[in-house]
């Protein structure tokens, strides 16, 4: 039995998120399903986070174990194959030792949001950003940020499902920053963690985004969070523009992958 840890990228628009699901397609499932098609019987994954419905993987990582003695480039290339037409990829692949584990392993996770500003509707882009219509005052939405950083309290910012033990976290980054692209200009949003709540990207951004358009003031953002209240949050914004961008372990699997 080998352990081989994949790192993973995604469109997440076709899926109902990573999470196998009975009925509904996911990540997870199409990654198993191919899997089944290289070692016949029932295969179960387990990823660095579980990301909703319409979420994106830049760099999702997950664990798989195999009878057989794959070399990590081989699996990839096998594994690609099979997970056509889904537009799900393996980017890399390296043998773990058996007691690692993509998700208990993992020290940080990393989040980017992608606002895009522009009255014409998305072609290209489309499905892969949150659109608004009118600027945002990137300076006053880094200002109200600085209140979310370090440890508190956030389930103002917790989703009424979420099943964490604690509402309490480190949030080590929240970065905004303006971004001249092709299509347009965008917002960035860069969040670093170890972990996060149901929700909690999505719901800083969505809460910001009202900082940046001017209905919200940056301190009403502390006020927010102080209130420990959920309905003091801003609207939760869309799954569209969210990437899981990231994932830091004590030593990165993938810096001597075999190729």
């Amino acid at each position: 039995m080998v352990r081989i840890a994949l790192k993973v990228e995604y469109d997440g628009a076709p899926f109902a998120g990573w999470q196998r699901q009975a009925d509904q397609p996911s990540v997870q499932g199409a990654i198993e399903a191919a899997l089944a098609k290289l070692e016949p019987g029932a295969h179960t994954i387990a990823a660095a986070g579980r990301t909703d419905a319409g979420v994106h993987g830049l760099a999702q990582v997950a664990h798989c174990d195999l009878k057989r003695d794959w070399t990590p480039f081989r699996l990839s290339e096998a594994l690609n194959f099979h997970l056509k037409p889904a537009p799900v990829s393996i980017v890399d692949a390296a043998v773990v030792d058996d007691d690692w584990h993509a998700r208990f392993s993992a020290v940080e996770r990393r989040y980017l949001f992608r606002i895009l500003m522009r009255r014409a509707p998305a072609t290209h882009q489309s499905g892969l950003v949150w659109q608004v219509k009118n600027p945002l005052d990137v300076q006053a939405m880094q200002q109200a940020a600085q209140h979310l950083l370090g440890l508190h309290d956030f389930t103002t910012f917790r989703s009424s499902i979420c099943q964490a033990a604690s509402p309490v976290k480190t949030l080590d980054a929240l970065e905004v920053k303006a971004k001249e692209t092709l299509w347009g200009d965008e917002v960035h949003f860069r969040v670093r963690a170890r972990s996060f709540l149901h929700n909690q990207v999505r719901s800083f951004v969505g809460t910001l985004e009202r900082v940046g358009s001017g209905a919200w003031a940056p301190d009403d953002v502390k006020t927010a969070l102080e209130a420990a209240d959920r309905a003091r949050c801003g609207p939760v914004c869309p799954p569209q523009g969210l990437y899981l961008a990231g994932v830091k372990y004590p030593q990165d699997p993938f810096s001597k992958s075999v190729t």
